[in-house]
């Protein structure tokens, strides 16, 4: 735990021909381990204590796929450990799938985030992200780019670092990880829908340009090595919401929504609430109903992961992006689905680095759940403890 509250991640992998790859699919099926004589599974016990210890907790976990395996797809034969890392990541999210191709093959390093990648071990990166969001002209976003890009060089020549090995290989590699945020407040403020569109592709076209112009430029004036990478597409959670605006590249996850924290380190409560990108677009006179979210996204996983595809082209580091799915188990997530995933992921995987899932419900302790817009407007700011609407601590109840 960062700072002793904060949640951390670590990032751990094998090689899909690793013989102990399929050992390692099921080391976060916590719902299939169990505990004490009651027979409580420890995904049981997580959901009543979000603390309680479990095998690889607080860190993510993929298997990399390497050449040999896209010679594997050229035969429209699926390898059995693929279609079992499909079934994972459909019905519990774990492990994800690193890809890693080409002159990228032995770039199987990851941070916890999955952005950054690397073939050398005790490498660092400099991130920053662009509120594309914020920015009206193509012409301001190209200007932000060469900053922004400079600016990260700065860093690697400024920065600190724990010990001389990782000094050493920033200077090899001085990897830069300029990403973006707001991405899909971006394309609702311009009327698109949640996918790549010819304006999109201009800015693209300039963000991967200018970034590797402009650090070159900065690098060679200080005569010092250029980068390996240049762009990176991070998760952006915290720093998007104190932006005002979406994460990444991810869609607004719902409008209306029940947020659901602990206090006291013993006392689940919820709140209802209204996304704050979300509201601000409505008042700008965008329906909610044209709102498209990771909710309702969540039945067509090929539209989420295309559009990372598209975005990818522009990227040569990884993109981080969780692909919301139903729950295990529903109508539109279920042991059919299995077949048709391993489609979808096969046939975007030679141009993706990474992919993560998350089913609704996978994992205990879950802090967001949807609730229509109509209710969240009705039940703003209402909080209820133990998940009992007859528990109603504050805000106006009985509604």
């Amino acid at each position: 735990m960062q700072g002793g509250s904060r949640r951390s991640a670590m990032y751990g992998s094998l090689n899909w021909q690793h013989e102990d790859a399929k050992q390692f699919l099921t080391l976060k099926n916590w719902h299939m381990m169990f505990i004490g004589k009651d027979g409580m599974s420890i995904a049981e016990a997580k959901e009543h204590n979000f603390n309680y210890p479990a095998p690889l907790d607080m860190m993510n976990i993929s298997l990399n796929y390497d050449d040999a395996f896209l010679k594997e797809l050229e035969t429209k034969q699926f390898p059995d450990i693929f279609m079992q890392n499909c079934r994972q990541a459909l019905m519990t999210g774990e492990p994800g799938f690193s890809f890693n191709f080409g002159e990228k093959e032995n770039e199987t390093l990851r941070n916890a985030c999955t952005e950054i990648s690397s073939e050398n071990d005790s490498d660092v990166c400099n991130l920053a992200s662009i509120n594309m969001a914020n920015i009206e002209t193509i012409e301001e976003f190209k200007e932000v780019v060469q900053v922004s890009s400079k600016f990260l060089v700065c860093g690697t020549l400024r920065g600190t670092l724990p010990y001389e090995k990782v000094k050493m290989v920033r200077e090899k590699n001085r990897r830069l990880g300029l990403g973006l945020m707001g991405l899909h407040e971006w394309l609702l403020k311009r009327g698109h829908t949640y996918g790549m569109c010819d304006e999109l592709k201009q800015w693209l076209k300039v963000y991967r340009d200018e970034s590797e112009h402009a650090a070159n430029e900065h690098c060679d004036r200080f005569f010092v090595s250029r980068p390996k990478g240049y762009r990176a597409i991070a998760p952006t959670g915290s720093i998007s919401i104190v932006a005002g605006t979406t994460s990444g590249i991810e869609p607004i996850y719902a409008v209306g929504y029940r947020r659901r924290y602990l206090t006291d380190g013993t006392k689940w409560k919820y709140q209802i609430c209204i996304d704050g990108t979300a509201e601000s677009l409505i008042q700008d006179g965008i329906s909610p109903e044209k709102i498209e979210t990771a909710h309702d996204l969540a039945g067509d996983p090929e539209r989420r992961i295309k559009f990372q595809y598209d975005v990818q082209k522009y990227v040569d580091h990884a993109i981080s992006s969780t692909l919301n799915l139903p729950g295990w188990g529903t109508e539109l997530n279920n042991e059919g689905s299995v077949e048709g995933f391993a489609k979808i992921v096969a046939k975007y995987a030679h141009g993706l680095r990474g992919l993560t899932c998350y089913p609704d419900g996978s994992r205990g302790g879950q802090p967001i759940a949807t609730v229509p817009y109509t209710e969240a407007v009705q039940k703003r700011g209402v909080i209820f403890e133990d998940n009992s609407e007859e528990q109603c601590l504050s805000g106006v109840c009985n509604i």
